[in-house]
């Protein structure tokens, strides 16, 4: 991968957050597409790098219900996820939080709890959000523990929401307030 990388938006210990790169676009499509990767991610039709460009150029026009990040480790110099605060309801002050670390490899280092606190700051301290959510499938205790380990509060659980793997399973929904958020 290019050692160069554009201007960081956001900096962090391990990773940077950075605008998406359209010449990272294969990349994008690559871990969605990824059977370990889109399997949390409720990537259910293969995606194109046609499909991925259109999709990106659409938050361009209009009110922006989405803003999106690159996830770039900082040692190793290269894109390995991204991140974005989803479904911005402008009015209301919220958003759900959406986190997909692409790279297999670099699961289970810390990188997803650093990112939800940086996208976390984000939205609370910079976009003035109210509230944040995350949407964490049943099996995927590790996306919980990251939250969890944050501060985000479980609220409910939505049984049967979701379809994977042949079978339905339970949707657990998280979040926090920007009081809560703003103490520590």
């Amino acid at each position: 991968m290019d050692d160069s990388k554009p201007s960081t938006f956001i900096q962090g210990e391990l990773i940077d957050l950075l605008p998406l790169n359209s010449e990272h676009i294969k990349l994008y499509v690559k871990w969605v597409n990824d059977p370990k990767v889109r399997i949390y991610a409720r990537s259910v039709l293969p995606q194109t790098v046609e499909e991925m460009k259109k999709f990106l150029e659409s938050q361009e026009k209009g009110e922006r219900t989405f803003i999106e990040f690159e996830i770039w480790h900082r040692i190793d110099k290269k894109p390995i996820g991204d991140l974005g605060l989803f479904n911005i309801n402008w009015l209301d002050c919220k958003a759900y939080i959406g986190l997909i670390i692409g790279e297999p490899e670099y699961w289970g280092q810390g990188i997803g709890t650093e990112a939800v606190k940086l996208i976390t700051d984000y939205g609370f301290k910079e976009l003035n959000l109210n509230k944040l959510y995350a949407i964490i499938f049943a099996p995927n205790r590790t996306s919980r523990r990251c939250f969890e380990k944050k501060r985000y509060k479980y609220e409910v659980v939505l049984k049967q929401d979701v379809f994977i793997d042949g079978e339905f399973l339970d949707t657990y929904l998280y979040s926090i307030l920007k009081e809560n958020w703003m103490k520590s």
